[in-house]
């Protein structure tokens, strides 16, 4: 009698069904995982632009009179085109203000990212938009 070696069609069906399962559950962790890395670059980048304004302002001095940079202005804040550009973001996203509180010690800031403006394969997950807030003195606050 002669006997046949291999795996039965059933046995075939019942793996491939097995990887399906665990692919269905993997790729979504995954791209959550992928969507939570861009932001983080957006908000790596959005801490150095922060950086780049507090070491404005100590330069000026807070009771500067003169115009302060402002806007998508990031050579002002001595970039160089590019500088702020990675795989997900690029200069184009960036934006900023620097105010000067009435009554209070040292300036304000916003600095604001938009992953729509100018970027291709910006994160799909909500939200597209991260402002960080704070002041020169190093507090900081994140909304979305």
């Amino acid at each position: 009698m002669l006997r046949r070696k291999g795996f039965t069609l059933i046995e075939l069906m019942v793996v491939i069904l097995i990887v399906a399962i665990l692919a269905a559950v993997a790729i979504p962790i995954m791209r959550g995982r992928i969507d939570a890395a861009k932001w983080s670059e957006g908000k790596a980048m959005m801490g150095t632009i922060a950086t780049a304004i507090r070491a404005y302002s100590a330069e000026k001095g807070a009771d500067w009179t003169g115009t302060w940079p402002t806007g998508n202005d990031l050579a002002g804040l001595g970039f160089k085109s590019g500088d702020l550009t990675g795989n997900y973001f690029k200069d184009a996203c960036f934006a900023y203000t620097i105010t000067k509180p009435t009554g209070t010690a040292g300036l304000g800031f916003s600095v604001a990212c938009d992953a729509t403006k100018g970027q291709t394969n910006y994160p799909t997950s909500t939200p597209t938009t991260i402002t960080m807030t704070g002041n020169t003195d190093g507090t900081v606050t994140w909304s979305n």
